[in-house]
Formats: C-alpha cells, structure tokens, sequence
C-alpha cells in the first residue's frame, strides 16, 4: 500500500508572513546585540527586541503549518510545534466548523470527529474569504475521499457547524450565564449593608459638645477650611479639593461639578462623618457625597439576575437538544428573552420600592404574586414556542383535506425559499412563492400580482424527505422553518418554509405535477408528493 503523502495543504498567502518573520529575525538580532552591548535586561531595545522576537516565531509558526493525509491519515504540524497524526480507524467523520468574527465574518475550518465523541480542528484547510471557498471545498473533498478509502465513515453526509446548531460548544454561555448570577449575588448581600449605611447617615445627628471622641463616628462634626486649589478633571478619572495646610485633610475626591462650584480662597465648612468628609459648604456652593439607596442596589442584583437568564437559557435549550445531530439547529431563545423583558417590567421597580422583601401589607404581596404568575405564565408559553418539531410523514393528508387548497382566482403569496439557484430561481432572487389559479410560481415579493413571477416545473420536481434545517442550509433560514428535500431531475434542490406554508406548497407542487402529461416519477404516481407533506403541527420533542 501506498504510504505516501497523497493530499497536502499549505498557507495560500505566505509572502506577507516571511516579512513578519524577518521582522522577528531582525528583532531577536537586536536584543542579542543589545544585550551584550549592556548587560541589562531591562532595556527597551532588549524589550523590543524580544517582542519582535516572538510575533516572529508566532509567524513562522503560521507560514510552515502543513496538514497532510495518506493512507495511514491525518498529519498536522509545523517547523515550531510538534507534529501530530490521526489515524483513519480513529477517526467517525469529517465536518465543517464555522468560525464568526468580530464584525460577522465567516470563517470555515476542517473539524475530525474521532470515534471516542472527542472533535479537533485541523489548522488547514482555512477559508476566511469567499475567493477561498473554492480551494477549501477542493481540500476538503479530497480528505473525504481518502476517509472513505482508507477509512470507515460513520455517514455520507457532511455536517456543519455553526453557531445555532447544537454540536457548538455550550461553555461560553455557561460562564456568562455565571458570571451574572454571581454579580447578582454580590450585589444581593450589598442591599442590606447600603441600605444600613444610607440610614444612619439620613439620621446622624451634629455631635455634642462634651460627646466623647470614640462616639463622633457616629455623629456629625464640622470643621472650617480653606480651599487651596481645584483640580476638575475632564475625562472620567475624579476631580479633587485641596486644602490650605493640608487641614483636616489634603483632599477630598469630589464630582466634576462639584469641583467646578469653588474657586481657591473659598473659606469652607466641611463636615465630618465616620472619619471622612461628607459635605463641603461655601456660601455660593454646596457639594454632598452620595450615599446609594439599598433599592438601587437591589435594582441592580436583580437585573443582573435577569440578564443571566438569556444565556441560562440557551445553555436549557442546547440541554434540550442533547439527542439532536450536532449540525441540527437550534430553536431561538428570545421566547425567553421577551419573558425576561417583561419580567423586568414589573421586578424592577417592586425591587426599588422595596428592596428588603415584601411588607406584611396585602398590596405588595399582590404585587409580588401576580408577577410571579405572569413571569411563570410567559416562561410555560417560551418553553412550548421552543420545543422542538420533528416533520412528520402524512400518507393520507390531501385525502383528508389538511393541507387547505387555495380559491379559484385568488393568489396567495407565501413566505418561501429555494436555497439553490436554478432556472426558476437564478441568483436566489425569490422570496416567496405564490399559489392559486396559475402555477406555483417563485417571485422576488410578496405580492400582489406575478410580476417577475418564474414558474416552477413541477413535473420535474419528487420530494425525498422533509426535515429540520441544518447548519450547511445558512444562516439565512429562520430557526422554527423546515426544510423539503426535493430531486429536480437528478439535481438536488432544497425548500425552505414555514411547516404550514411548506404543506401548501408541496400539495400545489404535487397537484401540479400531477396535471402535466409528461412522464416522470411525480406523474405516475401524485401520491409520492404527498406521501411526504408534514403536517403543520409536527411532533413535539421536549
């Protein structure tokens, strides 16, 4: 058997990344020199010069990767880090990973699904542009060929990983998701100790004269002073006070307008509590420190509580989904999210006005149920909106009447895609499909009228099977569509819709076809189109 390299991948563009290792050749030249020249460490050319030093080892690691497969199977390394192999018997199947940065761009990688449940990304083939998909889906044809040759895929399809599908990683929602529970924790046991501190200082009292100094914490003292500058700083660092001789204090850290409202020379009155200065008071200006409410703070631990939710709730529905293929998509989560909005709507302010808990009185315990029962009202409807719909296969569903027919003369325009571009669909400009007294057509709006209307063949059309969509269908389809798969003489085309739209069109589709007198699979038999119309109900799948 032939052992040899049989599929190659190199970097496409290298010429930018041997500059940078120069760059980094030249820097690790410099912090030698450097060094030898003065002995010291701590220099910023040897600094510099080791900076260099490593983007250039980074580079070098970039511009000599090579991922390489044969009959034995997958190779991956560079001249920096070690090699490493994936043996064909190792590996169940060969998928795509769609990677997202920061402005939306997509990036496709090569992911290896090893027999163990484990996944590793092959550093190449990288498509970060639509030039390069073209060369990536070469690359990665030619690895799944070797796969099936040398050998034993799990399954013919190819799956896609984005990041609505549920073979995506659940760990940053997860972390979000704790995160915000713990800043709603902190700032929970915060409300009772703001809340004390607020009072005490709305009911301190001036001190008296022979009060002892151990009690003048707790009591209020006034000094006089004299204003020996301002410094108003007009970024978001504080403005500050200073004091002639530095008594009783240097400073005090004020706000901007604060600090605007005294001149140097202002003779002051400044007012002591628990060993700091809380007031400062000129005959023309006043500035008192603020002390935050306990219902503030609990405004805040509660919409960070909140906030938490949206990413909880994903973490539930990928949960939900654990059973589902791994480039199946999702259902949304913002069923949860207006649940939460509304919550919000009435938890809010409950939490400022009482932030201790509810009183014994009988309206804020009202308040506080009745919520409660619209938030567990919204979260019940938000888990039916989310759960998952499996198509269902009807044998008998225009027979019985489910799928409604449309009314002689009238045009009905449905929400509708093909995903391929074909003769009755160039470029994907449709958007909809309309029904009625013609035939089903694809046009570019949703009505009225058929103009720029492209007739859909429907003799040529026979429907394979309808499922969920999947991450290789786009971003593009909604999450609660489905998908018909349908086989447009010997070409693959795919039908997205909503599921009840989806049972309409496949009926007229079907009926069509039916009409025609040319012989095709459809013709013979109408009933193969509708054997596999799904039903606009589906299954539920908790």
């Amino acid at each position: 058997m032939n052992t040899g390299p049989e599929v190659s991948v190199r970097p496409l563009r290298t010429r930018p990344l041997w500059v940078f290792v120069a760059l980094g050749a030249a820097g690790a030249v410099l912090a030698a020199g450097r060094l030898a020249y003065t002995g010291e460490f701590l220099d910023w050319w040897v600094g510099g010069g080791l900076l260099a030093a490593l983007l250039g080892v980074a580079f070098l690691h970039a511009v000599t990767l090579e991922v390489g497969a044969d009959a034995y199977g997958v190779r991956y390394g560079s001249l920096v880090r070690r090699r490493r192999s994936l043996p064909w018997g190792d590996i169940a199947d060969l998928r795509v990973h769609i990677q997202y940065g920061r402005h939306g761009e997509e990036y496709f990688r090569v992911g290896v699904l090893l027999r163990d449940g484990r996944t590793r990304r092959l550093p190449l083939p990288l498509s970060v542009s639509r030039d390069d998909r073209p060369a990536f889906d070469a690359r990665l044809d030619e690895l799944r060929a070797l796969h099936r040759r040398h050998g034993a895929p799990e399954s013919d399809h190819l799956a896609v990983i984005s990041r609505r599908t549920a073979g995506r990683g659940g760990a940053v929602p997860l972390i979000l998701c704790v995160l915000l529970l713990a800043g709603a924790g902190l700032a929970a046991w915060l409300v009772p100790v703001t809340g004390a501190t607020k009072d005490a200082w709305d009911s301190a009292v001036p001190c008296a004269a022979e009060a002892p100094p151990a009690e003048r914490e707790a009591c209020l003292t006034t000094q006089p002073a004299v204003i020996a500058r301002t410094e108003v700083n007009s970024g978001k660092g504080p403005s500050r006070l200073y004091f002639a001789d530095g008594r009783p204090v240097d400073r005090v850290t004020v706000s901007r307008e604060g600090a605007r409202g005294f001149r140097s020379g202002d003779r002051v009155e400044l007012t002591l509590w628990r060993g700091q200065v809380r007031v400062v008071a000129a005959e023309h200006h006043v500035w008192r420190e603020h002390f935050t409410d306990a219902g503030s703070v609990a405004v805040v631990a509660a919409g960070l509580a909140l906030a938490a939710g949206y990413p909880g709730a994903r973490v539930l529905l990928r949960r939900r989904g654990r059973r589902l293929p791994d480039d199946e998509v999702l259902p949304s989560a913002l069923p949860f999210a207006g649940a939460l909005a509304v919550t919000a709507l009435w938890l809010l302010p409950y939490c400022y006005v009482h932030p201790m808990g509810p009183p014994a009185s009988p309206v804020p315990l009202a308040w506080a149920v009745v919520g409660s029962l619209v938030t567990l009202g919204l979260l019940v409807l938000a888990w039916r909106a989310t759960r998952i719909r499996t198509p269902q296969v009807s044998a008998t569903a225009a027979a019985t009447g489910v799928v409604p027919r449309e009314a002689a003369g009238e045009d009905v325009f449905l929400a509708a895609r093909f995903l391929e571009s074909t003769d009755y669909n160039p470029n994907h400009f449709g958007t909809h499909v309309v029904l009625g007294e013609g035939p089903p057509a694809v046009v570019p709006h949703p009505g009225p009228g058929r103009f720029a209307a492209k007739a859909v063949p429907a003799h040529r059309l026979t429907v394979k099977g309808v499922r969920r969509p999947r991450g290789g269908d786009g971003d593009g389809v909604p999450r609660g569509w489905h998908v018909a798969e349908l086989d447009d003489a010997g070409e693959p085309v795919r039908l997205t819709a909503a599921p009840a739209d989806l049972a309409r069109i496949l009926h007229a589709l079907g009926a069509a076809g039916a009409a025609t007198s040319v012989r095709c699979p459809a013709a013979e038999n109408t009933d193969s189109a509708v054997d596999v119309i799904e039903t606009a109900t589906g299954a539920d799948h908790a």
